[in-house]
C-alpha cells in the first residue's frame, strides 16, 4: 500500500503532557531503592506507573521515564515483543475478508479545508463473519455504552460493567495478550494475570471528566468508540467502529493523508472524515487488525512510554504510538488513567 505523506507526530499533536509528579526531594543516591511509603517521592523503578517519582527521576536514574535496572524496557524490546504480538494475531482480517477503497490522498495543509474529495465509502466489503469472533462480539457490545458528547456524565448499568468484564476476559484468552502479560511479567511491571486486568480495567474503562464535573469520558471511550468535543470529533481511532457507523450512514469518508506500508492487514489509515455533523481532521487506525491487537500495542505503549512516543515494529515496519495520561485525576495510588492513544508514523 502507499504512503502518499510520512505521518509525523507534529501532524497528530493532541493534548499536552504535564509530566510526572514533581515532589521536592531528590534521587540523587537514592536509584533502585526499594520503596518507602514514608518518603514524599520516590526513585524506583515503578514510580513513573505511580506517578510518584521525584522531580529528577529522569536526568539521575531514568531511561525514557523509567529506570537503569533490569526492569527498563528498551527500545529494542519493544520492538521485539511488537512483532510478536503482531505474529501472534490471528484473529485479524485476511485480505479477502476487507475491499478497501481509499481514493483521494491529500496534502496535510488541506485537512483543515473539510472537503468531501472521495464520493464512495471507504469500505466497500467487510467480512461480516469476523464480528461473530467473541473477541469481535465483546467488544461491538461496548460501543454503544457511551455518550459521545463530553461534558454528558457517564453512567455504566450492571449489564455495561459485565460487558467490561466479558471483554476483557475474551482478549485475555487470546495470544496476543498473552504474549502482551508475558512480556510484562517478565519485565516485573506486574506480578499476576489478575493484577494486569484488574489494572486494565481501571486505565482503560475507569471514567474522568473532560469538561465540567461530570465523569463525561473514558481511554476505551474516547480512543475505541469516539467523541465529541467544542464542535470537534476527538479520538475514534478504530476501524470496526468506523465501519459500522459509515453503514449505518453516520459516517462520511473525506480522504486520507496515509496509506501505511503493509501488503496485509493490519494496515494503517490517516483520514479526514464527518461523523453525522462533526470533522475530523486527521485520524489515524489501524485497518483489520483485531480489538485485542490494538488494546494491546496501547496498553503497551502506555505502560512503557506513558506520555511518549513508542517506537514499535510490525512485520518489519516501524510504527510508532502516541499516548497521553490524564493528569486530572488518578486511580489507585496514584496512577493514571489513559487520555488517549494513537498511531502517528510509519515509514518504508
Amino acid at each position: 500500500m502507499r504512503a502518499c505523506v510520512p505521518l509525523t507526530v507534529a501532524m497528530l499533536c493532541g493534548l499536552t503532557w504535564a509530566g510526572l509528579y514533581l515532589a521536592p526531594n531528590s534521587c540523587r543516591g537514592r536509584c533502585l531503592e526499594a520503596f518507602d511509603k514514608h518518603h514524599p517521592c520516590h526513585c524506583n523503578a515503578r514510580c513513573p506507573e505511580f506517578g510518584n517519582c521525584c522531580e529528577d527521576f529522569e536526568s539521575l536514574c531514568g531511561h525514557e521515564g523509567f529506570s537503569h535496572s533490569s526492569d527498563a524496557i528498551t527500545k529494542e524490546e519493544l520492538q521485539s515483543v511488537s512483532e510478536k504480538i503482531y505474529r501472534a494475531d490471528t484473529n485479524k482480517a485476511r485480505k479477502e475478508d476487507i475491499v478497501l477503497n481509499s481514493q483521494n490522498c491529500i496534502l496535510p495543509s488541506e485537512t483543515r479545508d473539510q472537503v468531501d474529495r472521495c464520493p464512495e465509502p471507504l469500505f466497500t466489503y467487510v467480512n461480516e463473519k469476523l464480528f461473530s469472533k467473541p473477541t469481535y462480539a465483546a467488544f461491538i457490545n461496548l460501543l454503544n455504552n457511551y455518550q459521545r458528547t463530553t461534558g454528558r456524565g457517564e453512567h455504566f448499568t450492571a449489564q455495561e460493567l459485565a460487558e467490561q468484564d466479558t471483554f476483557l476476559r475474551e482478549i485475555m484468552k487470546t495470544a496476543v495478550m498473552k504474549e502482551l502479560y508475558g512480556f510484562l511479567h517478565q519485565q516485573n511491571r506486574y506480578s499476576s494475570e489478575q493484577e494486569f486486568v484488574s489494572d486494565l480495567k481501571n486505565m482503560w474503562f475507569g471514567l474522568y471528566s473532560r469538561s465540567k464535573e461530570e465523569r463525561d469520558s473514558s481511554g476505551f471511550e474516547h480512543v475505541f468508540s469516539g467523541e465529541v468535543k467544542k464542535g470537534k470529533v476527538t479520538g475514534f481511532h478504530n476501524w470496526i467502529r468506523f465501519y459500522m457507523q459509515e453503514k449505518e450512514g453516520m459516517v462520511d469518508y473525506y480522504s486520507h493523508i496515509y496509506d501505511g506500508p503493509w501488503d496485509s492487514y493490519p494496515d494503517v489509515l490517516a483520514m479526514q472524515f464527518n461523523w453525522d455533523g462533526y470533522y475530523k481532521e486527521v485520524g489515524s487506525a489501524f485497518i483489520g487488525s483485531s480489538p485485542e491487537f490494538e488494546f494491546a500495542l496501547y496498553s503497551l505503549c502506555f505502560i512503557a512510554r506513558p506520555g511518549k512516543v513508542c517506537q514499535l515494529s510490525l512485520g518489519g515496519h516501524p510504527l510508532a504510538i502516541q499516548t497521553y495520561t490524564w493528569n486530572k485525576s488518578t486511580y489507585g495510588n496514584g496512577k493514571k488513567y489513559i487520555a488517549t492513544a494513537y498511531v502517528v508514523s510509519s515509514t518504508h
